[in-house]
Order: C-alpha cells, then structure tokens, then sequence
C-alpha cells in the first residue's frame, strides 16, 4: 500500500519537493538504483486526462531520494484547487510499484 502524504504548490512559482523513501519497518533508505520514477496529477480519479506530469528526478539513489518539480510556467497553467497524485516506480526487474499517493493542493497566485 502506497504511503499517503499532502503537499502544496503555489500558482504561478516553481514548484520543487524533495522526497526521501525509506522503509516502514526497519527504517532504512530503499535504494532505487536503475529505477524509474513517474508522478501525475489529476483533478479526480476519473479524470481522463492530467492536470500536469510532474517532472522526477532521482538524486540519490542509494538513500531514496526524489524529487519532483515544475517550473513556474507550467505551475501558472494549473487551476488553483485539490488535485490528486501519485508517484509510481518501476523497478529494474519490470514491476510497477505506486510509493506515495495524496493531495496536492494548488494556492491562487495574486501577483501576475
């Protein structure tokens, strides 16, 4: 099961979050060495199409860490409200694994 987590990304600004996954039980970093990492965010589940593809990066393999960001240009062209997302891996040996999952909510920018 996905862990759950609520993030915020302000309209209009470059959005950034750094994300560090580590297992539940032994609390130690997961390596994601030869992973590839994928996130979206939709207005609902049933949304055809995403609100936006969030830009992955893995920048520590070794320690689990992620980041995903978008630029302020692409962040401006998102509706402010809640958005749902999810960030799946797929592992070097072809198995597809949702890690987080949660709400992303998008604040209205007032200067433009």
């Amino acid at each position: 099961m996905a862990a759950y987590v609520e993030l915020f990304m302000d309209q209009g600004a470059t959005f950034n979050n750094v994300i560090n996954l580590s297992d539940d039980l032994t609390n130690a970093n997961i390596n994601i060495s030869g992973y590839i990492v994928r996130s979206q965010m939709r207005r609902s589940y049933y949304s055809a199409n995403a609100s936006a593809n969030l830009t992955c990066q893995i920048t520590n393999a070794s320690t689990g860490e992620i980041t995903i960001s978008l630029e302020s240009n692409e962040t401006a062209n998102i509706k402010s409200g809640r958005y749902l997302f999810d960030i799946q891996v797929t592992t070097p040996s072809n198995t597809t694994v949702r890690l987080l999952e949660g709400i992303v909510t998008v604040t209205p920018r007032v200067t433009k």
